[in-house]
């Protein structure tokens, strides 16, 4: 089951195959607009709209593909976030010499960060699904909410370059970073129930004062 990425209504199919190559993508019966623009388009630009937090964009992603990538992305996220603050932590401490890198690995400090961190992220999961459900009950899916809070954290991708780069400016980077999450985050929520960017705001509100 398909979503129209600009108005949200259903669809049992995004395009037409009259073979020899001829495709016709679907019209929306509601919006008279085309089901998903997307499907011609490449994947730079899709991502660029997603980064942008476009609507039709992550209603493309969250419903009319079926990328399955959200564990993977949030593990490699969290262990991204993790090193970054174990770096900044020791600040001046720390050797920069890349054959050094396999020490860091040793360092039970490092796993202790990351299990922070990953409490930090169910604490914020869970304190946002335990708001929404309060208001609005049974409308509320557990599942695919919870896979479009994963992937809309591709925002955390960033700490890759500060992790790569000089660290000197690391708690202003994180709050940049962890800004345009939350940004994300309510986007995605909006998209999955269709809802208010006020609920949306306030769902998120709710998962940060729980991960607080």
């Amino acid at each position: 089951e398909f979503r129209c990425v600009e108005c949200s209504d259903k669809s049992s199919e995004l395009y037409r195959d009259y073979r020899n190559g001829i495709l016709k993508i679907t019209i929306c019966e509601s919006c008279k607009k085309p089901v998903d623009k997307y499907i011609e388009y490449d994947l730079v630009i899709i991502l660029i709209d997603a980064i942008l937090c476009k609507t039709q964009a992550f209603r493309h992603i969250l419903f009319n593909t079926s990328l399955n990538i959200h564990w993977k992305l949030c593990v490699f996220c969290l262990l991204c976030e993790a090193y970054l603050r174990w770096s900044t932590l020791h600040g001046s401490e720390q050797n920069t010499d890349p054959a050094d890198l396999i020490r860091y690995t040793k360092e039970w400090e490092f796993y202790e960060i990351f299990g922070l961190a990953t409490l930090e992220l169910l604490a914020f999961c869970g304190g946002l699904l335990l708001f929404l459900r309060a208001v609005l009950g049974a409308r509320v899916k557990t599942r695919p909410l919870l896979r479009a809070l994963l992937l809309s954290c591709y925002g955390k991708v960033l700490l890759v370059p500060a992790v790569i780069w000089e660290h000197d400016y690391s708690p202003l980077c994180l709050g940049f970073i962890k800004l345009f999450v939350l940004t994300s985050n309510s986007q995605a929520i909006r998209v999955v129930l269709n809802s208010s960017r006020r609920l949306s705001l306030l769902a998120v509100c709710a998962g940060v004062l729980s991960e607080t």
